[in-house]
């Protein structure tokens, strides 16, 4: 079944892989600041800043069967290094976009419908100098919670929370060889996340393969969440 699924972000990293993965079978939409990395894509592309604008939702159908919200932030320093700025913006990107663009579109979701947002996972597994991007992305799980509560069994609701995945957003951790080398030592599965390993899971979770699934806080992390083999 073809659906209309909606896109916060989709130009770069995991939200364009999904895209990639979605645009020949669904109705897609970007609302995105850039059409970078969308060419030559069947979508249907939103100009949108999620850290400033309000969401036209006449630009968008009456029904929209999939949501993912992609924009986040990785703003690691150790907590007296990080400013009340730094806390304020990372909540603002990360979670209060989030819910005011959710409260945009939540009446066009329709019965069965699916969204996706993305935690990470320093929020289950605390690591230091990640407070400020650990407090905004589990605001997002607990709200994720509580929204798949309210709107069942209409909305499902559910949360990908990766580790460190190579995209744009990584790229001052991944800078060089050693860094990549380093950072895919601290994951059992010895390796850094790919775009796809994230965008593959979200694209299940909004397809009917995942119809029983709800409220769920789901690790694609190289098993760095739930293994030690140190």
């Amino acid at each position: 079944m073809s659906k209309n699924i909606l896109l916060i972000g989709g130009s770069h990293g995991i939200g364009n892989s999904l895209v990639n993965i979605l645009h020949n079978n669904h109705t897609v939409f970007v609302a995105s600041r850039t059409t970078e990395g969308l060419d030559g894509l069947n979508v249907t592309h939103i100009p949108f800043d999620a850290t400033v604008d309000e969401l036209d939702a006449s630009q968008l159908p009456e029904e929209i069967h999939g949501f993912v919200y992609c924009p986040g932030s990785i703003n690691l320093k150790p907590f007296k290094m990080m400013s009340m700025d730094t806390f304020e913006q990372d909540m603002h990107l990360n979670f209060f976009s989030l819910v005011r663009t959710v409260k945009t579109i939540i009446g066009k979701m329709t019965e069965g419908s699916s969204m996706v947002f993305f935690s990470t996972v320093a929020v289950g597994t605390g690591m230091p100098f990640h407070t400020s991007v650990a407090a905004a992305k589990g605001a997002i799980e607990g709200f994720a919670k509580s929204m798949a509560a309210e709107y069942a069994p209409k909305i499902r609701v559910n949360v990908v929370a990766p580790s460190l995945v190579d995209t744009p957003l990584a790229g001052r951790l991944l800078s060089n060889d050693k860094k990549i080398e380093m950072m895919s030592q601290r994951h059992p599965l010895k390796r850094v996340g790919k775009a796809s390993d994230i965008a593959n899971i979200a694209s299940f979770l909004l397809s009917d393969d995942s119809t029983w699934m709800t409220g769920q806080i789901v690790g694609v992390d190289g098993g760095m969440s739930t293994l030690n083999i140190s």
